[in-house]
């Protein structure tokens, strides 16, 4: 976990599918940037797949390595690039979904005010309450 003047401080990153389930999640100091954390996140991002987020994981790496891999990243530009890439607003509305997962996250009151100082159990946190998610989710279903 990250220190600051506040005290400790964390991100959460969630690659989530479709439906706003979780697929990946990982925590990173709070400091770090976010752009960094997304190389190892993106093992499950397969050809004909289509990434959506925000302007702070935009790189020419990101969209690179999504390339190689038959991939589309629908990455908002950072306002100072000369070259933007791509850009669908349309498919970027989509992009709701992973803010709606941490919506339905925060509801968890230990995930939501961080009382855990270790983040093993922070992240273990995370974890349990996105099962119980996928199990909301699949309960519906019948």
């Amino acid at each position: 976990m990250g220190r600051s003047r506040g005290g400790l401080t964390t991100k959460i990153h969630a690659l989530v599918d479709f439906n706003g389930l979780p697929i990946n999640l990982k925590i990173t100091e709070g400091q770090a940037h976010d752009g960094r954390s997304a190389d190892d996140m993106l093992d499950s991002v397969k050809a004909g797949h289509i990434l959506l987020a925000d302007r702070a994981y935009d790189s020419n790496k990101l969209h690179e390595t999504l390339k190689q891999r038959g991939a589309w990243a629908n990455v908002r530009a950072m306002p100072h690039r000369l070259d933007p890439p791509a850009f669908s607003h349309f498919l970027y509305r989509q992009r709701n979904a992973v803010e709606r997962f941490f919506n339905k996250l925060k509801h968890f009151r230990a995930i939501a005010t961080r009382y855990d100082k270790r983040d093993d159990n922070y992240l273990a946190s995370i974890k349990l309450a996105s099962l119980r998610i996928w199990l909301r989710f699949n309960e519906s279903m019948t």
